[in-house]
């Protein structure tokens, strides 16, 4: 009996401390801050109008700038040369990154896909930019992101975007073709990352 009893504590020590856990936050935007939305084609908008492309539509959502960062094919090895020029450009508060999609189109390594996302995290860090990583599903029938972004979300403790393309992409009514959203798909990524700036504290 005894054991069962020190057994319900332990258990009920760790829901405890389960629930004193907390989501990743982020510090809340100020009117005047600009967010950068790094990746590729899915951040361009490839599949539907430059102002249908999520980036444009989180304007609205947000009331914030929105540069869309977004090159078509790109890789993470490719976008952990180009980031550096553009925080220069830009000065963002925040950065939406989301790549790793052409990594997988080519069969590149994955660790080599996540050394570079890593890469491009330490770089935000250590210029003091909050992150929203995007998970990005695999290129096959039922695949959601590789492990590694989950593990790097941890690892770095930012809010992460798990299912938000894998749930658009497994939908053909909001698909322009196997690997990118159309305007609806785009619209609908746009509502889910406004709402989880918004419960982060972001917004």
């Amino acid at each position: 009996m005894r054991l069962i009893q020190r057994f319900l504590y332990a258990l009920f020590a760790l829901l405890l401390l389960a629930g004193c856990e907390r989501a990743p936050t982020l510090p809340r935007l100020g009117a005047d801050d600009v967010i950068l939305a790094f990746g590729d084609s899915l951040t361009y908008g490839t599949g539907a109008e430059h102002n249908e492309a999520y980036p444009a539509k989180l304007v609205g959502l947000t009331q914030r700038a929105v540069v869309n960062a977004g090159v078509p094919g790109e890789t993470t090895a490719e976008g952990l040369q180009r980031l550096p020029a553009l925080l220069d450009e830009h000065h963002p508060k925040l950065v939406l990154l989301c790549l790793g999609g052409n990594d997988m189109l080519r069969r590149l390594p994955a660790t080599e896909t996540e050394n570079n996302l890593r890469l491009m995290l330490q770089t935000l860090r250590a210029s003091g930019i909050q992150v929203v990583l995007i998970g990005v599903p695999e290129p096959k029938l039922f695949g959601g992101a590789p492990d590694f972004y989950a593990q790097l979300a941890e690892e770095f403790q930012l809010p992460y975007a798990g299912d938000i393309l894998n749930t658009v992409l497994k939908d053909n009514a909001l698909k322009s073709d196997p690997i990118h959203p159309n305007a609806a798909g785009y619209a609908a990524i746009a509502r889910e990352l406004a709402q989880l700036l918004k419960e982060s504290g972001a917004l």
